[in-house]
């Protein structure tokens, strides 16, 4: 994915593919399933990947792999997107940013194989390169770990009394076979490879027609009075709407737009962040905006429940502007939610 950009924006789309190509040394972009760590050093704890406002442990949304070219501490580098999907929260939202050099501890100086694997197990992987394990249920940093068999590592007592319902009760003997007897924990969002494409240019002349052709169909229909009303009710917020119905109609499958540095496609016109709202990285630098997400991704994410799920309109996600140097650690970036409602 390219950066930084001052063109159209890159857009990404879901597609399903085998599950090598979704881990770490593929270096992918994805929705769902468990995290592909970049750098398998350093990972956010369970205290950062708890939902900030219900203390849950958070569920890995979505990853974007976004290298800057030119900058040889960035030659791999990738953001981090987690979410609450625990009710009746289901509100919190986090974002982190790890990058690597191209020579590192963890991946090959040459470009990954297109070629599968030789070994086609699809046992899930719960320890990194670093020795680092990893939660049976998440995916994420597991520092808890089963007092049996010392085998089955949490990052979290909710997610081990989880995973210990769903099988580990009987799995707990079998300490040689454990990645291949993880059950289904209904709590991963379903896995996809994100796929990306350069958005089209629209003409600011064809966008105009079409909002024109709209008012006159509706003129040929209406009485004075109801135009009278139509023109009073005309907003910032109406245009705002259409503008983003407008964008995202030819490639309506879109669930992803990047463009670092370019302005964010709103829902709406209420909630749209100032600069004093984005939040300065601990480095000193500003933080621009690198890409969003978009409400057709829960599309896909199977999240509806009887009651409060999963939901958004937009998520912004704003990154330091210098990209600064963490050595192999994940940095923790800022995310702006607006809700659909605002879009009422």
């Amino acid at each position: 994915m390219a950066s930084p950009s001052a063109g159209p924006a890159e857009l990404g789309f879901v597609e399903a593919v085998p599950s090598w190509r979704l881990r770490s040394e593929q270096f992918p972009s994805k929705v769902g399933g468990r995290p592909a760590w970049l750098s398998a050093a350093g990972l956010p704890g369970p205290p950062e990947l708890a939902c900030p406002l219900c203390g849950r442990p958070m569920a890995f949304l979505l990853q974007v792999y976004a290298p800057l070219p030119g900058r040889a501490d960035a030659f791999h580098r990738c953001l981090f997107l987690f979410c609450c999907r625990t009710p009746p929260c289901c509100c919190g939202l986090r974002v982190f940013r790890n990058q690597l050099p191209r020579r590192n501890d963890f991946y090959s100086y040459e470009p990954p194989s297109e070629d599968p694997p030789s070994e086609t197990g699809e046992s899930v992987h719960l320890q990194l390169k670093s020795g680092a394990h990893l939660c049976r249920v998440c995916g994420c940093s597991g520092p808890k770990r089963c007092s049996r068999c010392h085998k089955a590592h949490y990052c979290s007592k909710e997610h081990q009394s989880l995973d210990w319902r769903l099988g580990h009760k009987q799995a707990c003997a079998q300490t040689d076979n454990l990645d291949s007897t993880v059950p289904d924990h209904d709590f991963l969002f379903p896995e996809f490879e994100i796929v990306i494409e350069t958005e089209d240019e629209i003409m600011p002349e064809v966008v105009e027609r079409d909002d024109e052709s709209e008012i006159i169909g509706t003129m040929g229909e209406a009485h004075e009075e109801e135009l009278e009303s139509m023109a009073k009710h005309e907003s910032r917020e109406d245009r705002i709407f259409q503008k983003f119905k407008t964008k995202t109609s030819l490639e309506p499958e879109q669930i992803l737009r990047y463009g670092r540095g370019i302005a964010p496609l709103w829902i709406s016109g209420e909630n749209i962040p100032q600069e004093k709202d984005i939040p300065d990285c601990p480095c000193g630098a500003k933080r621009l905006f690198e890409f969003q997400v978009m409400p057709q991704l829960l599309n896909y994410l199977k999240a509806d429940r009887l009651g409060r799920s999963v939901d958004w309109g937009v998520l912004a996600i704003f990154t330091c502007a210098e990209s600064c140097r963490l050595g192999i650690g994940y940095t923790e970036e800022f995310v702006w939610k607006q809700d659909i409602t605002d879009a009422a």
